[in-house]
């Protein structure tokens, strides 16, 4: 298996850098409570900083790359702007995954969004690509939908999209659970400080995962000139 986006999204978002990490041996016991509450507090110090989440440069351009596919960026929001706006509303996020949670806190912290996916849910390569319109996705409430040709998907070689207008909405389908054993996480970023950043976010994410679950997962930075991570075998 393995994750890329397409040609045509370099192509379009030639900004965009991208932090993949694979982990395999995750429970939905880890202890990490102490690790989110830390990366809440810097989000919490951000947002005193900054006023509002639309403000934080991280977000600024998320927001510019939904308007140039089209969405308007105060109808869809990326998927750490609706945390971020969650977060400072009610002070907290829900619990729902070890995994899961730590990887909202993390994206509470650098403003940027963290997909998770149960990689037995995906089939085949998990592509960041423009929808042909024959694609399917399942809600959180089992609906099926189809994407309009033209949005940006992850979808995988089923034709199965994963997530919906890029770092909007995940898919029900691929959601992490307590079963789940194997994830695959992304972070995706467009801000002018976003190569280190990521680079930063992808070392927070492996240091509290081999504290969490004493595993080291394989992890690794995308760029137009090396767009895919192939998960190894053992991996």
């Amino acid at each position: 298996m393995y994750f890329q986006h397409s040609a045509a999204i370099w192509r379009d978002f030639p900004a965009l850098v991208a932090g993949v990490l694979h982990v395999d041996g995750i429970t939905g016991n880890a202890p990490t409570c102490p690790a989110v509450d830390r990366f809440a507090a810097i989000a919490k110090s951000r947002l005193a900083a900054a006023g509002a989440e639309s403000d934080l440069p991280e977000i600024q351009a998320w927001r510019r790359a939904f308007a140039q596919l089209g969405l308007k960026p105060t109808q869809y929001r990326c998927a750490s702007e609706s945390l971020l706006r969650r977060f400072r509303k009610e002070g907290s996020l829900p619990r729902l995954h070890p995994q899961v949670d730590l990887c909202n806190a993390v994206s509470l912290a650098f403003a940027v969004p963290v997909a998770v996916f149960d990689v037995s849910a995906v089939t085949g390569p998990l592509e960041v690509r423009y929808a042909t319109g024959d694609e399917t996705y399942l809600t959180f409430a089992a609906d099926v939908e189809h994407p309009a040709p033209g949005e940006v998907i992850f979808a995988d070689g089923a034709g199965q999209a994963h997530a919906r207008r890029w770092t909007n909405r995940q898919s029900g389908r691929s959601a992490v659970r307590d079963s789940t054993t194997r994830a695959l996480i992304v972070a995706e970023a467009l801000h002018d400080s976003a190569p280190a950043d990521i680079a930063e976010l992808v070392a927070a994410l492996t240091a509290e995962i081999q504290a969490a679950w004493s595993i080291t997962p394989q992890a690794t930075i995308l760029t137009a000139a090396s767009p895919r991570f192939t998960i190894e075998p053992g991996a």
